[in-house]
């Protein structure tokens, strides 16, 4: 019977070392040389029973069952800092914690939070649960109207506009704010509205790889309907998605964040930024445009277009930035989080822009408003510190 079980556990680990070599460089894990960089930069690595570098030592000794057994994986928040620092460039993110996540996914070890998320996605095509009719409530009563595909058919660019953009009341003001400066700048642009679902990317970070193909499907089906230049999105996870993971099923678009969109316009915008606003302001890197897309000076040259503003930078930043704690289905695991760690990676970043004296935290993700402002109100130091998006700033600069 122990022999059986000992059989079960090689074969399982090495089915399971195979697939990881079909992600790109996947390969390069039979090179981990055991530094254990990884599990030290890894947000809640001292709290996961297998950390990433532990993961990988289990692999290797044909233990991966042992691995499966545990629950604390879903502490992972697909930050890519553990990527990021390996000597080794060994995928660990979308390769080693995404495929152990599928597995979890496929075994049924789930916490609910994110099932939930998970069957929203499928039934709703969104991960709030809402009604497809009313992804384009945000826009109502802005003049001039966003205007739809289905009534253009063509235009210069697609606002892949997203879940939270559409559907959550604290980051549609972003939206509101992005529309403004489409508008005074002239551009040609249409949305999807209810023929738009998730991107799906978080979902595919969180182990639900079929959920994803299923939403890009869908996505790319309503883009080959129309004509357009570019795609342009207020999320990031939308922008890595669009970027470096559709073109994989076939769907295959320029695309950029608003912040690269925006920043080939400068000239143009400049003349119209009047407004002064005297803050000193520290600018968040959102995980999935700065250390997986390198796009860090563009939200930064944005920010420094307002007059008056005097920009800082937080301990870590660029490259170093912490997380928000939102990715790879973070942001539906909150309760499962503070169950495990009894804290939040947002709660230490609001800490670091109090550090720097800030008045004012810029963001560039959809994630991170309700995240940081839920954050800042468990601080009494935070009371005066505003949490806003950088289009926020910029239409109000207007």
């Amino acid at each position: 019977m122990a022999n059986s079980k000992i059989t079960q556990d090689i074969e399982m680990s090495k089915s399971f070392f195979q697939s990881l070599f079909e992600v790109s460089e996947g390969e390069r894990i039979k090179n981990c040389i055991q530094c254990a960089s990884c599990s030290g930069v890894c947000p809640f690595g001292h709290l996961m029973v297998f950390p990433p570098g532990n993961m990988i030592a289990h692999l290797r000794a044909d233990m991966f069952n042992k691995l499966l057994a545990t629950d604390t994986i879903w502490l992972c928040i697909s930050c890519y800092a553990c990527t990021q620092i390996c000597p080794q460039k060994i995928p660990i993110t979308a390769g080693l914690m995404t495929r152990t996540k599928e597995e979890l996914v496929l075994a049924g070890n789930v916490p609910s939070e994110l099932q939930q998320a998970f069957e929203n996605s499928q039934r709703y095509g969104n991960v709030m649960g809402q009604s497809p009719r009313k992804r384009g409530e945000w826009a109502e009563g802005i003049e001039p109207k966003i205007p739809l595909m289905i009534n253009k058919k063509s235009a210069e660019v697609l606002w892949f506009v997203g879940d939270y953009p559409s559907y959550h009341p604290r980051v549609a003001s972003t939206s509101r704010s992005f529309a403004k400066l489409l508008s005074v700048l002239g551009i040609d642009y249409g949305i999807l509205g209810p023929e738009e679902v998730s991107d799906g990317d978080s979902q595919r970070l969180a182990g639900e790889k079929g959920l994803f193909e299923m939403l890009a499907d869908k996505n790319g089906k309503a883009f080959a309907k129309y004509e357009f230049s570019k795609i342009i999105t207020t999320d990031p996870h939308s922008y890595n998605a669009l970027k470096n993971v559709y073109p994989e099923l076939g769907i295959s678009y320029p695309v950029q964040h608003y912040s690269q969109f925006l920043s080939e316009r400068i000239d143009q915008l400049k003349p119209l930024i009047k407004q002064e606003l005297k803050a000193r302001i520290t600018y968040h890197d959102p995980c999935y445009l700065g250390r997986v897309n390198n796009v860090y000076e563009e939200p930064r040259n944005l920010l420094t277009l307002i007059p008056g503003v005097e920009l800082v930078e937080m301990v870590h930043n660029h490259g170093s930035s912490l997380c928000c704690g939102g990715g790879g289905g973070g942001m539906w695991l909150d309760g499962f989080q503070w169950e495990k760690a009894h804290a939040r990676t947002s709660e230490w970043r609001i800490n670091e822009a109090l550090q720097v004296e800030a008045d004012v935290l810029a963001i560039a993700c959809p994630y991170e408003a309700p995240r940081f402002e839920d954050a800042a109100k468990m601080n009494p130091k935070a009371a005066k510190l505003v949490v806003k998006d950088i289009l926020e700033l910029l239409a109000e600069a207007l």
